[in-house]
């Protein structure tokens, strides 16, 4: 289940923020870093508000004074909270709201993971034809802004308009 927020979570950031500024690449990280938790056998921190609230506090208390650094690293954060909302953490209060409800994350498996197969692949598909909108909106068919993506992880400041 990649698509769904690799697609959704910088799409759903430039609309929202419309800042030419933000490294929508690491937006991207931040979107896919809590399925990386399927290695530890089930939802752990990154999938809680406290996990994507501390890495923010962290990337703000760590970049004071270097402005340039933070602007590009606080697309990590911001593509986790975004994570939490496509994947639908926040139905489960025990994990979303940890440690709030208790010191365990809940059982099962990701919350990615736990919907019937034909959900998955409509999430999927859904995502594949949000990647095509955004291709098209944000121009990435122009060499010039595929490029300034590519190497910076912006887009152009005249497609945010």
């Amino acid at each position: 289940m990649l698509i769904w927020f690799l697609a959704l979570t910088p799409i759903l950031v430039a609309e929202v923020f419309r800042s030419p500024m933000i490294d929508y690449r690491l937006v991207m990280v931040g979107a896919v870093l809590p399925l990386g938790e399927l290695l530890l056998g089930g939802p752990n921190v990154l999938h809680t508000l406290v996990g994507s609230v501390g890495l923010l506090t962290l990337v703000m208390v760590g970049t004071q004074g270097r402005r340039l650094l933070r602007r590009r690293i606080l697309g990590v954060p911001i593509g986790m909270m975004v994570h939490l909302v496509l994947d639908g953490s926040w139905t489960n209060k025990e994990l979303f709201w940890w440690p709030a409800f208790g010191a365990e994350f809940g059982s099962g498996t990701l919350p990615e993971f736990d919907r019937p197969l034909a959900v998955t692949v409509l999430m999927e598909l859904m995502g594949l034809a949000a990647a095509v909108w955004g291709w098209r909106r944000y121009e990435l068919a122009d060499p010039e802004n595929l490029a300034r993506f590519r190497t910076t992880g912006q887009l152009s400041r005249e497609v945010l308009t």
